[in-house]
C-alpha cells in the first residue's frame, strides 16, 4: 500500500509507488538501473528539511537514513554516507577531534541533502558546506557509479557538488574538515540603523555575524561567535532550557499560534516576547553554538544577494511587511558568506549577503513572500535551491554564468532524465 510522504513544514507531500532503505552503494545502483529500464523516476529524500518539492516523486523514493557511516579519516579529509545527518556527522568528528569549519543554525539536515542545495552558514570568509567537499561518489541516470576528486574527474566533482539532486544520487561524500575549535558566543540586542548602516564593519567584526530583526521592531539579535582557544564554559544547564527550549520553542511556538488563530493580537504578543533582552555569553564547542533546536515548524524563504545590496534590501522589506493584511511572525535572519566557484552554488562568483523570511505555518505567506522575491529579483537574487520561491529556469539562467556548464552535464549524466521531478522541472527546464 503507497504511504505518502511529507517533509518537515508539512507544506509538501507525494504518494511514491515504492519506497526504498539502501544500505549500500551497489543497492542505489540497482534500484536506478532497474528503474530506469522501466522509464521510472527515483528521487532521494533525506531528512525533509527542504521547503521545495525537490524530493518529491509518485514512482520511486529512496531514503538514505541506512547509509549514516563514517567510512574512513585520512588526516582532515573524513568519507561519510551521504544519509549520514549533520548532528549525528558533528558528533563523529568531535570524537576525532575534527570538525566542519562551518554550520547552519538546523542540523537535521543528511549531507547529501544540505550540500546538494548549497546550505550555509554565517561568515564572510566562509563559503557555504558543499565548499568542504574534495571528493564524491554518485549513481548516475543509467545506475552507474562514478567517483570524482581532485586529481580524477575533477570537472564532475566541481559541478555536482551542488547538483539539487538533478545529476544523481551522492552515496558518498569526502570532507575537508578542520582541527574541532570552540566558538565565544556574545548575543546582544542592538539598535537595527546602526546595524544596516555600518553594515559591512558588522558582518566583518568577527567569524561568524548573523542578526535577527522582527519587522516593525527598531532593535535585533545580534549573534557573534569567535574562534577561540579558551576553554569551554558552556551556558548552564537551566539557562539552556531557559533560553533554548522554553523561549525560543515553548514560548515563541504560543506566541505563533495566538498570532495564527487572533491575528490582531499578533504584533503585541510578539512584542511581548520578543522585548526581553536575555543577552548572554559563553564558550562551547562549535557544533553546539552554530546549532539551535528548532520545533516550532515553519515555512521559509531565503535569498542570496551581492554582499552591498543587504541594507537597501532589508529597508524595502520593512516597507513591504508595514502593508501586509496580516502580521508576520517570524523575524527575519541576516547573514553573510564568501564567494565560491560551483556553478550552481547561489554564491557563485560573489560575496553573498543572505535574508531569510519566514512565516509560521498554516499562517498566511504567499503576498509576504512573493513580495520578498519581487525585491530580490532588482539584486539578481538567487534562491536557495531547498527553500520556497516561485523562480522558473527563464528567470534564472542568466543569475548564474556557469548555467550551461551545470545543463551540458546533466545531459550527459542523466540524459533520459531518470531523476526528474516538478521542481527541477521548474527551476532547471527539462533535459
Amino acid at each position: 500500500m503507497a504511504v505518502a510522504k511529507r517533509n518537515w513544514a508539512g507544506n509538501q507531500r507525494c504518494v511514491p509507488s515504492h519506497v526504498h532503505q539502501p544500505r549500500f552503494t551497489d543497492e542505489v545502483a540497482a534500484i536506478v538501473r532497474a528503474a530506469a529500464l522501466a522509464g521510472e523516476k527515483v528521487k532521494v529524500i533525506g531528512a525533509g528539511h527542504s521547503f521545495t518539492d525537490a524530493a518529491m516523486t509518485d514512482d520511486h523514493l529512496l531514503s538514505l537514513d541506512a547509509m549514516n557511516q563514517v567510512l574512513s579519516v585520512d588526516g582532515n579529509d573524513v568519507t561519510v554516507q551521504a544519509g549520514i545527518r549533520l548532528r549525528d556527522l558533528n558528533q563523529e568528528l568531535f570524537t576525532r577531534r575534527l570538525a566542519l569549519p562551518n554550520l547552519g543554525d538546523i542540523d537535521r539536515q543528511s549531507i547529501a541533502g544540505a550540500t546538494s542545495t548549497a546550505t550555509h552558514g554565517t561568515g564572510v570568509g566562509l563559503g557555504n558546506l558543499a565548499t568542504t567537499i574534495v571528493g564524491l561518489e554518485i549513481v548516475i541516470g543509467d545506475g552507474t557509479v562514478l567517483r570524482a576528486d581532485e586529481k580524477h574527474e575533477a570537472d564532475l566533482l566541481s559541478v555536482a557538488r551542488v547538483g539539487i539532486g538533478a545529476l544523481g544520487i551522492l552515496t558518498e561524500v569526502t570532507l575537508r574538515c578542520v582541527p574541532a575549535f570552540n566558538l565565544h558566543a556574545r548575543e546582544t540586542v542592538e539598535p537595527l540603523v546602526e546595524l544596516v548602516t555600518d553594515f559591512g564593519n558588522v558582518m566583518r567584526s568577527t567569524d561568524h555575524v548573523e542578526f535577527f530583526w522582527m519587522p516593525g521592531s527598531r532593535r535585533c539579535r545580534v549573534k557573534r561567535n569567535t574562534r577561540t582557544n579558551e576553554p569551554a564554559r558552556p551556558q548552564p544547564k537551566l539557562g539552556y532550557i531557559r533560553d533554548k527550549w522554553i523561549g525560543e520553542n515553548l514560548a515563541f511556538g504560543t506566541v505563533c499560534r495566538v498570532g495564527r488563530r487572533f491575528p490582531s493580537l499578533a504584533p503585541k504578543v510578539a512584542k511581548l516576547v520578543t522585548s526581553e533582552p536575555n543577552e548572554r555569553e559563553l564558550v562551547d564547542r562549535s557544533d553546539r553554538i552554530f546549532c539551535s533546536p528548532r520545533h516550532v515548524h515553519f515555512v521559509e524563504m531565503e535569498y542570496g544577494v551581492p554582499f552591498d545590496a543587504v541594507p537597501d534590501a532589508l529597508e524595502r522589506i520593512g516597507r513591504l511587511v508595514a502593508g501586509l493584511p496580516f502580521p508576520v511572525m517570524f523575524p527575519i535572519e541576516v547573514r553573510a558568506s564568501a564567494a565560491d566557484d560551483i556553478p550552481l552554488s547561489t554564491a557563485y562568483g560573489r560575496e553573498s549577503g543572505w535574508i531569510a523570511v519566514h512565516q509560521y505555518v498554516g499562517a498566511p505567506y504567499e503576498a509576504y513572500f512573493q513580495g520578498v522575491e519581487q525585491i530580490m529579483n532588482d539584486y539578481a537574487g538567487r534562491p536557495h535551491w531547498g527553500k520556497m520561491h516561485f523562480q522558473s529556469s527563464l528567470t534564472l539562467a542568466h543569475r548564474y554564468p556557469e548555467w550551461g556548464t551545470f545543463r551540458d552535464l546533466r545531459l550527459r549524466l542523466d540524459p533520459k532524465g531518470t531523476f526528474r521531478n516538478a521542481y527541477l522541472d521548474r527551476v532547471l527546464g527539462t533535459p
